[in-house]
């Protein structure tokens, strides 16, 4: 198959599409492909011959952009089979097919029906083939071949990264190099010059330059001065053809600002100030500002400022503020108009950042000079001193005289000062001043044990100017005297074992005393001397604040004496020397061998024991807790009712409990109040059946009609009279009831309390007839008479 192409349109494809022409004839661009023929020859098998290929041109190319009114002309395929009648189909195939590219199936020419653009596709790779128009059936091998989109120049340059900001040093040589721009051209850089850039200044000659093939921007000038100037903006631009005439361009901004360099030196803007300050001023105040002015900025305008001459030195000194830059002149000592009037100081300003390669426009100093002025003030009186330091003694009486300070004026008057103290504070009024001389006393006893020192402010001015003050600080210490005696330094729970040894130590003592080690400290213990010789213990003075108690005897008991009670001494070596008496409680202890106490007693046990006052108290009420479980548990079992018939087997005496209560005294139908008023129980005496009385009282008896007009009060008022008056009665307190219960029954009592000390005739044969639950209460009454009658 036969590819042809026409498509010379630019004058600088013509040589190539002429050359691929000839290059096609010469080298037989056309291709016969014939199909595979099958030979039948006598006497021989069908044999397949492969047919026969040869390569063309296989490249197509098209311009992009096209913008015709007709498609663009691409190309022709062209088989050897086909003899121009029609028979032959031509097919394409592959990107773009049928859309962009159409084939016309009879002449096999194939044209672009849109405009293409190289920048979003550079090729389009598609499939040809010749089929036979009546069969279907291919004539050849499908061909592939590429369409390449040919470039024209139709993209700018562009500064992806603009517009740019850089700085440079100023004063910087000529050609330093600033900053490199570059552009970028989305045309093909492989053909032709749409995509060569060349740069050149649009903006910012003749400080700045360009360099035409990399972009690179340099100083155009010698000494650039950022104070002259220091904000520039400088256009480059790129222009694709090599920047021939119709080649495309872009353009960017780069802005440029000259950095700061240590180029110019301070300067004054006077020769000479003049200042003046009041003798009053405060010493560490500000009096004053001073300022050499600097071109530059940052650390190249930093400053230190100093006084080069000797008069004024001391008494001023000047520092730099960072942010003003300026020189902060201030007071080291005070002011006096009297002495000295006036001050001449010589003040320098110098750069502390320096640039050597500048150091010719130098020097990079700058010198005034300044005159300070005193001025006269009516001053406050002057103490003699910054401070005072008095001593006075604890105990001293009121009015004892502390110290004297001293204050004068300072002006030329001298005018006379009156004293008195600040009573800013309680501590103030514990003295008094006097005001003429200044003299302090105490107005107070003081205990140096309570407070050891005291602070007071005394203040003085002038009488004929009451308004002026000035202040002193006044300290006073009090100083002891021995007026505390020494004691023990602690409560001490001295044990001795009952195994001790004779001049075993059992105990060692310390001593403190409240006043200072001068009237403390060495402390001398002894027995007291007014006793007589302790049997039992000793006293040791170890000379080291300390002592020892040691015992006298073998062995002691408990059981014998528990606690044993050692009266000893305590002086100190003050003067006069102070003494005082304690007495030392020494417990008796059971202890083991190794001296470890054992026992001493219930509270020591129990302390041995390792529990505490409140686990004691815990471990008790948990027991009374349980204690009062356990009777409750016995009561409720005790009050638990049992059955009245246990069954029909077990039938015995029993007393049965009702716990019926009443409804009180206006319930008359629950109780029926006459039984107290029983005519033969008021008339038979009853005897108590606890004991035998030895004499029987009388009987008295009363009329019937009495008895029942009586009140029950007074019937119970006389039984308890009875009841106390009888002989009778036993020395101890028994209960006795009065009750009615009506008429005697026929059965009578069945009570057995009688049965053991009075003969009953009685017959109970009939309660066998009461039925089964009275059976076993007829077999035993029915064996007591048996036995009675036997």
């Amino acid at each position: 198959m036969r590819i042809t192409s026409t498509s010379c349109i630019c004058p600088v494809l013509v040589c190539l599409c002429f050359v691929q022409r000839c290059y096609g004839a010469a080298h037989h661009s056309s291709i016969k492909v014939t199909r595979n023929q099958t030979k039948h020859i006598e006497g021989e098998t069908e044999v397949h011959h492969r047919p026969k290929r040869g390569w063309v041109w296989n490249q197509f190319f098209v311009l992009e952009e096209h913008m015709g009114p007709d498609p663009q002309y691409v190309g022709k395929l062209h088989s050897n089979s086909d003899k121009g009648d029609g028979s032959v189909k031509y097919i394409l195939t592959g990107e773009g097919a049928g859309t962009i590219f159409i084939i016309d199936d009879t002449t096999g020419d194939i044209h672009s029906t849109k405009s293409l653009d190289r920048e979003q596709k550079t090729h389009y790779v598609l499939h040809a083939q010749a089929i036979d128009r009546r069969t279907n059936k291919p004539l050849e091998p499908e061909s592939e071949f590429i369409i390449k989109v040919q470039d024209i120049n139709d993209n700018a340059p562009r500064f992806t990264d603009g517009p740019y900001i850089v700085t440079v040093p100023e004063m910087s040589e000529m050609g330093t190099s600033v900053l490199q721009v570059t552009a970028t051209d989305a045309d093909d850089p492989t053909y032709g010059n749409s995509a060569r850039v060349v740069y050149s200044i649009l903006q910012g000659q003749p400080y700045f330059s360009v360099d035409p093939k990399t972009g690179v921007i340099r100083t155009a000038l010698h000494n650039m001065d950022r104070e002259a100037r220091e904000h520039y903006s400088v256009v480059i631009q790129a222009k694709d053809m090599a920047g021939q005439v119709g080649g495309l361009s872009g353009s960017t901004t780069v802005n440029i600002t000259l950095t700061d360099v240590n180029d110019n030196p301070p300067r004054f803007p006077q020769k000479h100030y003049q200042l003046y300050v009041p003798e009053s001023a405060q010493v560490g105040s500000a009096v004053g500002k001073i300022k050499a002015n600097d071109a530059d900025t940052g650390s190249n305008a930093d400053m230190k400022y100093t006084i080069i001459n000797s008069d004024g030195s001391g008494v001023f000194s000047i520092s730099t503020d960072r942010e003003t830059r300026e020189g902060i002149l201030s007071l080291k000592k005070p002011l006096n108009y009297e002495k000295k009037k006036s001050y001449t100081l010589n003040i320098e300003g110098a750069n502390t950042h320096l640039d050597f390669r500048f150091s010719h426009l130098g020097p990079f100093k700058d010198v005034t000079m300044l005159k300070i002025i005193v001025g006269d003030v009516d001053e406050p009186p002057l103490f003699t001193m910054p401070s005072y330091t008095m001593e006075v003694y604890e105990n001293a009486k009121i009015g004892t005289v502390v110290g004297t300070v001293t204050a004068q004026d300072p002006d030329s008057a001298n005018s006379l000062v009156r004293y008195f103290v600040d009573h800013n504070s309680e501590e103030d009024r514990y003295f008094t001043i006097d005001a003429n001389t200044g003299t302090i006393k105490t107005a107070k006893i003081f205990d140096r044990e309570e407070t050891p020192w005291y602070n007071i402010t005394v203040a003085a001015s002038e009488i004929d100017n009451p308004g002026l003050l000035s202040h002193v600080p006044v300290g006073i210490r009090i100083l002891d005297v021995n007026d505390n005696p020494p004691e023990l330094a602690r409560e001490y729970d001295i044990v001795v074992c009952e195994n001790a040894k004779p001049g075993q130590v059992i105990q060692t003592i310390s001593a403190t005393d409240k006043d200072i080690s001068a009237n403390g400290p060495r402390f001398r213990f002894s027995l007291d001397e007014g006793l007589s010789l302790n049997p039992n213990f000793t006293l040791r003075d170890n000379e080291d604040n300390t002592a020892s108690i040691l015992t006298r005897r073998r062995r002691f008991s408990r059981t014998t004496q528990d606690v044993y009670y050692l009266p000893i001494l305590i002086s100190d070596t003050g003067i006069p020397s102070l003494s005082s008496s304690s007495t030392l409680t020494i417990r008796v202890c059971a202890c083991e061998r190794d001296g470890r106490v054992r026992t001493c007693h219930a509270e020591a046990f129990l302390s041995s024991a390792g529990l505490s006052t409140g686990a004691l108290i815990a471990i008790l009420l948990c027991v009374l807790i349980l204690l009062a479980i356990v009777v409750l548990f016995i009561t409720l079992r005790r009050s638990k009712k049992e059955p009245l018939i246990i069954s029909e087997e077990d039938v015995r005496e029993n007393i049965v409990t009702y716990d019926d209560e009443g409804g009180g005294e206006e319930d008359t139908e629950a109780f029926d109040i006459t039984a107290l008023r029983n005519p033969s129980a008021a008339e038979e005496l009853k005897y108590r059946r606890d004991v035998r009385p030895e004499v029987k009282p009388t009987p008295r008896h009363q009329p019937s009609s009495s008895l029942d007009s009586i009140d029950v009060q007074e019937f119970i008022k006389q039984r308890l009279a009875e009841a106390d008056l009888d002989p009778s009665v036993p020395p101890y307190d028994s209960l006795q009831t009065y009750a009615y219960e009506g008429h005697r029954s026929e059965a009578g009592s069945i009570s057995s309390l009688d049965s053991a000390t009075t003969h009953s005739d009685q017959d109970y044969n009939y309660l066998g007839d009461w039925g089964p639950e009275f059976k076993k209460l007829a077999e035993l009454y029915g064996e007591i008479e048996s036995e009675r009658t036997t």
